[in-house]
């Protein structure tokens, strides 16, 4: 089993709209995905309640339930705010990689700098056991939010995978229980090849995983 974790102590970052479409994507090739969603908000599980059975499907693990004769092939974990000292050691320990969700926003950034001080802290991210990888979130190319939200990432010490735009096809997938990869190509080609470096890094840190 490989295991990705998700997670930025900022609500509101994007984390949700990650895991989910992660899910989607490693279903929608044929694995077999687990949803684990730790946040109160159960945003993803209840993503998942409203994701309709004429698409591949995914089982969800949360606080008080798990299927415990089910074996995945992935694990996507969707962490809540504030998540830290022990609760984020185990998670990170446990996961083969992190992925950190940004968005263009001076909160976000300042929340984001405080989180990726703790996680370099972590022992098996210093001892790469654990990959940690930024992703920009909802990101508008043409404001200068997005200049500021690159330079940040540039320096801030771990690989910076993409920047996933601001677009309404993510919510139309949301509401619809879906994943920008279970949707007609022609709808989302642009982020398809936003999506590619991130799906590629999360393949190549978890390759020897299993």
């Amino acid at each position: 089993m490989r295991n990705i974790l998700v997670a930025n102590t900022k609500g509101g970052s994007g984390k949700s709209t990650l895991t989910t479409n992660l899910a989607s994507y490693f279903a929608m090739i044929g694995h077999r995905v687990m949803l684990s969603d730790l946040d109160r908000q159960q945003s993803s599980a209840q993503w998942l309640e409203r994701r309709s059975s004429e698409f591949p499907y995914i089982h969800v693990q949360t606080p008080r339930a798990k299927d415990q004769d089910f074996e995945p092939d992935w694990l996507i974990a969707d962490s809540p705010a504030g998540f830290k000292d022990d609760k984020l050691s185990a998670a990170v320990k446990a996961a083969d990689c992190v992925i950190v969700p940004v968005q263009p926003s001076a909160f976000d950034i300042g929340a984001t700098r405080d989180f990726l001080e703790m996680l370099a802290e972590e022992k098996s991210i210093r001892k790469n056991k654990t990959f940690v990888a930024l992703v920009g979130m909802r990101v508008n190319s043409r404001a200068n939010s997005a200049i500021n939200l690159a330079e940040f990432m540039e320096q801030a010490g771990f690989p910076v995978l993409t920047y996933l735009r601001n677009a309404q096809v993510y919510v139309t997938a949301a509401e619809q229980g879906l994943g920008i990869f279970d949707m007609r190509p022609s709808l989302v080609e642009q982020d398809l090849q936003q999506w590619e470096p991130l799906l590629q890094w999360i393949l190549e840190s978890t390759e020897n995983r299993v």
